[in-house]
């Protein structure tokens, strides 16, 4: 199993990272939203978690291009976003989230969430 964390926080990365791989997924990482997008064509992860807020392109403005390009449309994304208010969160899953978790946020609890996600996936 393969997890897209696109951030520009290299601690967030890291510690989803280190997380996950404890569980035997391999995490690969973007820094921006241009690049995250570029990743998420090019390695077809299982899963994607996405902060909203990212240089080059919003993580929004990605997920909408995600969910418009045939050969990714279907991968989960999880918005990982310190954006809280309620307006945000329906923004989100309108534009295709599958879910939204906000920061701060525990990496254990995030770990097992996206353990049961994945582990769903692997079953389908």
């Amino acid at each position: 199993m393969k997890v897209l964390v696109i951030d520009d926080d290299p601690n967030i990365i890291e510690m989803v990272k280190v997380n996950l791989e404890l569980d035997g997924i391999k995490v690969i990482s973007a820094a921006n939203g241009k690049d995250g997008l570029e990743m998420a064509k090019t390695h077809k992860p299982d899963l994607i978690l996405m902060d909203w807020m990212l240089p080059k392109m919003s993580g929004i403005d990605a997920v909408k291009l995600i969910r418009k390009d045939p050969s990714i449309k279907d991968i989960p994304i999880f918005m990982l976003t310190a954006r809280s208010q309620v307006t945000d969160i329906d923004q989100a899953f309108k534009v295709g989230a599958d879910s939204y978790i906000t920061k701060p946020f525990n990496p254990v609890n995030l770990a097992s969430l996206l353990q049961s996600k994945l582990s769903k996936i692997e079953r389908d």
